[in-house]
């Protein structure tokens, strides 16, 4: 199947191409993101492959459709960036990634709260400069806090997991569907606000949907424990980022670990080391000492980069064999997500 790979990075033209080693598809990649400006580069092209920050409005996919797109597969979980109601209307199949490496972003989320807890950037930093001080930078046990899971799907259940078993935490959990995992570990679900008012962490790991876009927005940080730690490494919308700041400013929020951020559609992925950044709502983000952002790499490892091609390619395979999609992704979905 010929195949437009749109926001492509040198680590998705070796995956790809190693999953592809057969030949089955016929790859073409672009560097550039797929949007209403780019959408021609897929003329004649029967699928496209895309990614988190790649835009799928009505108005793109009627120039897909027109070039003789008939697929979009997604190199992700995530799938809030498609209009799936429009791609339905003009006869798109869209598929996903539904899970990768859970293990890769469950990790990471881990890694961010010790770093964020324990101050190790600004440790490193400070010993790079030959200063071994330790003012400033006392912690606090992860054992016997207590840390809130919103969403519980495949990520939020080992997160959950790795807290309870092996820090020893408090875990409780907050999802319209309860996880039979998460139950197993003695790990009760509570409302969304009972998660809120009474943890010292928070931790997403949600979709976006329509119900969960600013799901942390000045209420909730209003009515959460003072001083309290969020760490999010599912999609930048679920945080109200103006609130967020306004919450560090009050001292409400204690702390901050973000992976994603709701407008980095056109700073992550790409190096702006020589360029000024105008997103002046996330350079005051970047601000505080008690806050670290990294560039949406809790994804970012050897297994899951082979799964995603590899799935991405097989889902491919189904379509060019007409057989039924087993990662499809429709409107309905949407409106029915689980958190994940």
């Amino acid at each position: 199947m010929r195949t437009a790979v749109f926001s492509t990075k040198p680590y998705d033209r070796q995956f790809l191409t190693e999953a592809n080693r057969a030949g089955a598809h016929e790859l073409a990649f672009f560097e550039a993101r797929l949007d209403e400006a780019t959408a021609r580069l897929a003329d004649g092209f029967e699928a496209v492959c895309v990614f988190v920050n790649d835009r799928l409005d009505a108005t793109v996919l009627d120039v897909l459709g027109a070039g003789g797109v008939r697929v979009v597969a997604l190199r992700c979980a995530g799938f809030n960036n498609v209009d799936l109601a429009a791609a339905a209307e003009r006869g798109i199949d869209v598929v996903r990634v539904p899970a990768y490496s859970p293990h890769a972003v469950a990790e990471f989320t881990v890694g961010m709260l010790l770093a964020l807890d324990r101050n190790i950037p600004r440790a490193w930093a400070r010993v790079r400069e030959n200063n071994y001080a330790l003012d400033g930078l006392i912690g606090r046990n992860l054992h016997g806090r207590r840390v809130g899971v919103i969403g519980t799907g495949k990520i939020g259940a080992i997160v959950a997991r790795i807290l309870k078993l092996g820090f020893g935490c408090e875990v409780v959990a907050s999802d319209p569907f309860e996880n039979p995992e998460i139950t197993a570990l003695g790990i009760p679900y509570l409302s969304r606000d009972s998660v809120m008012e009474g943890s010292d962490v928070i931790t997403l790991h949600c979709p976006l949907t329509p119900d969960t876009r600013h799901l942390i927005d000045a209420r909730a940080i209003a009515a959460a424990r003072p001083g309290f730690f969020l760490v999010n490494t599912s999609r930048g919308a679920l945080v109200d980022t103006t609130a967020l700041i306004a919450g560090l400013k009050s001292r409400m929020v204690g702390g901050v670990a973000l992976d994603v951020y709701e407008q980095e559609e056109n700073l992550f992925f790409e190096d702006l080391s020589n360029e000024i950044v105008e997103d002046d709502v996330f350079q005051r983000l970047l601000t505080f000492p008690n806050v670290i952002v990294t560039g949406h790499q809790a994804f970012l490892t050897e297994e899951a980069l082979a799964n995603i091609a590899e799935t991405t390619l097989a889902n491919l395979d189904d379509v060019a064999a007409g057989r039924p999609l087993a990662n499809t992704v429709t409107a309905t979905r949407l409106a029915g997500a689980s958190m994940s």
